[in-house]
């Protein structure tokens, strides 16, 4: 527990205040708050009592982890209509009503959201959520301009279906999308100034033009790790080998499929880069010979032999080539159920490897691979557990940088 807590220490978790305000599209706030604080952020909603009748305060603070904040005369002896603003790292409102925006705007501070909008500094991210005639008012218009000039920064808001048959701008954009700008207001994080190269997915190595050998691995950790470092400040370089996940945006993305193709990309991108994590399942073997068309089970009979050859060890390559104050980090997916065998593996790979630090972690049927968590030890290159990380896999990834920094 302690190395745990002690790889977590550094981490920029945030300290984010989340207004929600009186709309339909409230319960799409509920997945915002849901993904920040899946990544680790400390998340503490303030709710209009408009609000209140679209989501449930049982509901947001389940979601939030902390208490839900609504009265302006709660919590008078901490001064709490000052203090939430005061303690945020960023402010997000979403969704903002046409009734809040001009509030915004005007500097009304009559219950607590505005309050503590008022005596923060930190940035403020406003999400609006309306029908278009009210979007298009020239009193909206004008206010969200304000606001904009003021340094508010405004995310949406989107085109598409609104509440009842009408359709047009105005609807409140994607949870993600509320994500990202709420991390980008915040600026460079600790890993502005680096370049990091990260290879997620798993490779295929063709049998002939229809087939493949390869594995289970989704890409799902590796993308989490890349998309991390990035709202981190880091220049991020994406390997990405058949993943299951989108390419995220934000970045440079190599898309490669096989060994061979995986091993070009890095070690180019390597070259020049302050850190490698080789995040990706890599194909031991690939066959010996590939056949030009497709191999006809008519003509194999019961049985088909695959002659297998040794693929290159390109996490030892990259080691064994690194620059000097270059950082490489290895991965190791084991199948093995005891923690004292798995992590002796872990040593022997690490030493092997020649790696500067070894991510260890379990897989097997129904773990590691296609889930949405993972838990993780991380080890140095002496052998030594300098970290554990367990959760979502955005969580682990953050937990992971924090190390390298």
């Amino acid at each position: 527990m302690g190395e745990a807590a002690a790889a977590g220490a550094a981490s920029p978790r945030l300290n984010i205040l989340f207004g929600v305000t009186g709309g339909i599209a409230a319960y799409k706030a509920v997945h915002a708050i849901r993904g920040l604080v899946l990544e680790g952020h400390h998340v503490h909603v303030v709710a209009t009592e408009a609000a209140l009748r679209f989501v449930g305060k049982p509901t947001l603070e389940a979601i939030s982890r902390n208490p839900v904040h609504s009265d302006v005369y709660e919590g008078v002896a901490e001064v709490r209509h000052v203090a939430l603003g005061q303690a945020a790292d960023v402010i997000v409102i979403a969704p903002a009503t046409a009734n809040t925006i001009a509030k915004l705007a005007m500097g009304i501070a009559d219950d607590l959201l505005g309050n503590s909008v008022l005596a923060s500094t930190a940035p403020l991210v406003i999400a609006p959520a309306m029908h278009t005639e009210m979007w298009q008012h020239p009193a909206t218009v004008a206010n969200v301009e304000l606001l904009r000039q003021r340094g508010a920064t405004i995310v949406g808001p989107a085109v598409g279906q609104l509440t009842g048959s009408d359709s047009g701008p105005g609807r409140l954009v994607e949870p993600e999308e509320v994500v990202e700008a709420a991390l980008a207001a915040v600026g460079p994080g600790d890993l502005a100034g680096r370049s990091i190269v990260v290879t997620a997915g798993g490779t295929r190595e063709p049998i002939d033009p229809v087939r493949f050998v390869g594995n289970r691995s989704t890409g799902r950790q590796g993308v989490a790790l890349a998309i991390a470092a990035s709202r981190r400040g880091a220049d991020v370089t994406l390997v990405l080998a058949n993943a299951e996940v989108p390419a995220p945006a934000g970045m440079t993305v190599v898309p490669v499929s096989s060994t061979a193709e995986l091993q070009a990309a890095v070690t180019d991108a390597a070259a020049s880069a302050d850190v490698v994590v080789m995040a990706a399942a890599v194909a031991d073997y690939r066959p010996a010979s590939v056949a030009e068309a497709k191999i006809k089970k008519d003509s194999q009979g019961d049985t088909l032999a695959l002659e297998l050859v040794r693929n290159p060890d390109i996490l030892a390559e990259l080691s064994a080539q690194r620059r000097p104050g270059q950082l490489v980090v290895g991965f190791a997916a084991e199948t093995e159920g005891d923690d004292a065998e798995r992590l002796r593996l872990g040593r022997e790979k690490v030493t092997r490897k020649g790696c500067d630090f070894l991510v260890l972690n379990r897989v097997g049927w129904a773990e590691g691979f296609a889930t949405e968590g993972n838990s993780v030890t991380m080890l140095n290159s002496a052998g030594t557990i300098v970290g554990e990380a367990s959760g979502s896999k955005v969580s682990v990834a953050n937990r992971i940088l924090d190390l390298l920094i």
